[in-house]
């Protein structure tokens, strides 16, 4: 059977006859090859993912051979994006994706950008010596040439998400000096809430669906790490940009891995597991690479989960 496990979307049409809308995926492969093959190789080199101008994620790909699947000739995922994990970055109605991809190899290539719906229900189609049965709807693809950088964008619909308040908010579309100023003051801020009894911390994760705080607070995670010497700077001049993104969101955003000065040494020194792991989730949940900050119709600066 085939399943809605990888893919990717950017429908602006309904998906009849299928049922409810649970989810909208994307899959990008840059690769070398021919699809008509049982396998293609990927590319080397970094994919950048932007959801309405604000940063995702960046993720490495290597170089490997890798399977061309179903009679669509489907590349396995380089790079997945289902878009309901994004939470507030998704916007309710339209929404833009952006795949920015930078090999590491002077050769020619071709990428594959792919996209569905997932719905709650699963079509099942029979024909001569088989069958196949799926939950995508409105599936789609779109294949470029390219030699060095490539940009790959496409706008799809998500009523499924859930609409925040700053969705409706006035777009920023400069800022001065005061503004960067303001910005960064609730920003440094957050590096503060590290400290015992980590009340803000707490505060902050609230419905948050993968980090239960009642289980951080038994284990005493924080507790145990910041006691081995872990603290939070907020971030160094120089480290980080502000960016507006033609909505109300505005973005300091880490040049490197990290936008916090996170002594992450002397995480080698709690020996538990357990505790490592669940106070490198916690963290890194909180602290991530990027900030978003809105302004509210009232002139008042606030971060936004």
């Amino acid at each position: 059977m085939r399943t809605a496990m990888l893919v990717t979307a950017l429908l602006v049409w309904p998906a009849l006859g299928w049922g409810k809308v649970l989810n909208v995926e994307f899959k990008f492969t840059p690769y070398t090859g021919d699809t008509s093959a049982d396998k293609v190789q990927t590319v080397p080199g970094t994919a950048t993912v932007y959801m309405n101008g604000i940063f995702v994620a960046k993720q490495p790909v290597e170089k490997d051979d890798v399977p061309v699947l179903f009679d669509e000739r489907e590349i396995a995922a380089a790079v997945w994006v289902p878009t309901e994990s994004l939470g507030p970055l998704l916007r309710k109605g339209k929404n833009t994706i952006r795949i920015e991809f930078e090999p590491s190899v002077a050769t020619p290539y071709k990428a594959q950008l792919r996209w569905a719906q997932v719905t709650d229900q699963v079509q099942e189609e029979e024909h001569p010596g088989g069958g196949h049965a799926t939950n995508q709807a409105n599936e789609g693809v779109d294949t470029k040439d390219a030699k060095g950088k490539l940009v790959m964008e496409r706008a799809f619909d998500a009523d499924f998400a859930t609409e925040q308040p700053w969705h409706g908010y006035p777009a920023v579309t400069s800022l001065t000096d005061d503004d960067k100023q303001k910005v960064m003051a609730l920003v440094t801020e957050r590096a503060a809430w590290f400290k015992p009894d980590f009340a803000a911390i707490y505060k902050a994760l609230e419905g948050n669906e993968n980090i239960k705080v009642a289980n951080v607070k038994q284990l005493k995670c924080l507790d145990a790490v910041y006691k081995a010497g872990v603290r939070i700077g907020p971030p160094k001049p120089g480290t980080y940009d502000i960016n507006t993104t033609g909505s109300a969101a505005v973005v300091v955003q880490s040049k490197g891995e990290m936008l916090y000065d996170i002594d992450r040494a002397a995480f080698a020194k709690v020996k538990d597991e357990d505790v490592q792991m669940c106070a490198g989730m916690t963290l890194g949940t909180v602290y991530q690479p990027r900030v978003i900050v809105v302004r509210a119709p009232d002139g008042a600066w606030q971060v936004v989960p």
